[in-house]
């Protein structure tokens, strides 16, 4: 274990090694409305607060809302810049459809929404504008996320340019993170536990720049779980990757036996986590203890926004 700084990156790295980046942007997808319904007081109005989670194939978004039990099949909440959506389902989750499309509607979003922040930020300030720059990796590109990949947040273009001054390469893959993503595992037997679906897409450029960089003897190092988790999914059983898109509920726990993960950098996660259980499958259950009561003695910063690690099996070693 070695106690570094982000910036060191280009010297724990080598010629030659690969870094997954997913370039998924989040979207502000907060939003404070109001629904008016007429009772025997005359017309009264209610506070809504959404949260949009993924657009669905007839065109309506999947969604959640405080307070849910204030909102009734047909009716209609109002958001700012001519912002408005109908309830057109309750059952098996809300979901809403905007009166708004295409660009229409992405410019009343960025206008109208917040930045989705995590509850133990959220609980201490609301989302102002600035968000929308810091929540967001500096290759953000394609929108539909309702998380950060935060791994990514460490990077900026000077890092970048070091990374690839020492012959780094970098890929860019998608994986749109949803709201599931930091839910902890609730059951007893892990395999039991039903993981969130988020839709990814591994292009058949980028599949090509994994597999020559493997084939050259290079580390594949995925930045996040995200990345990871996306990648795991397109690999073929022999470590080939494949061109993918679609949705993924991989879970990886201990046991997993990874196809095409070399290394990964990640935060520090949450005890009975998704993520620190798919950490543990990369590294070793005991190890990982180890790590994190390093990393709790050293007053290391857990979350989002916290500090980062970059992690190597022994069994990944190359050259």
């Amino acid at each position: 274990m070695q106690d570094l700084r982000v910036f060191d990156l280009p010297d724990l790295l080598r010629d030659g090694d690969r870094l997954i980046l997913n370039d998924t942007k989040v979207i502000p997808a907060r939003l404070f409305g109001q629904r008016f319904r007429d009772s025997a007081q005359g017309r009264v109005s209610a506070k809504v607060e959404v949260t949009l989670l993924e657009p669905q194939a007839n065109g309506s978004w999947s969604a959640l809302a405080k307070p849910l039990r204030k909102l009734a099949l047909g009716e209609t909440v109002n958001f700012d810049a001519g912002l408005s959506a109908d309830v057109v389902g309750l059952d098996g989750g809300l979901r809403l459809r905007f009166n708004l499309s295409g660009s229409d509607f992405d410019a009343a979003l960025n206008q109208a929404g917040a930045m989705p922040l995590p509850p133990y930020i959220a609980a201490k300030r609301p989302a102002d504008a600035q968000d929308k720059e810091d929540y967001q990796t500096i290759w953000a590109r394609n929108q539909g996320a309702v998380a950060a990949p935060t791994a990514s947040l460490h990077f900026d273009e000077a890092l970048i340019a070091a990374l690839k001054s020492k012959g780094v390469s970098v890929t860019f893959v998608t994986l749109h993170v949803g709201a599931g993503t930091f839910l902890p595992v609730t059951v007893d037997d892990v395999t039991t536990h039903r993981m969130h679906a988020e839709w990814g897409e591994v292009t058949p450029e980028a599949a090509a720049q994994i597999n020559a960089t493997h084939a050259a003897g290079g580390r594949i190092i995925p930045v996040g779980t995200t990345a990871l988790r996306l990648i795991e999914t397109a690999a073929s059983e022999d470590g080939t990757m494949m061109p993918w898109q679609g949705d993924t509920d991989i879970f990886i726990y201990p046991g997993y036996r990874f196809r095409i993960t070399d290394g990964l950098m990640t935060n520090f996660h949450l005890p009975k986590s998704t993520l620190l259980m798919l950490v543990s499958a990369l590294m070793g259950a005991d190890l990982v203890k180890e790590v994190y009561a390093h990393a709790v003695a050293k007053k290391y910063r857990f979350f989002s926004y916290g500090d980062a690690s970059l992690l190597f099996p022994e069994n990944a070693a190359k050259g």
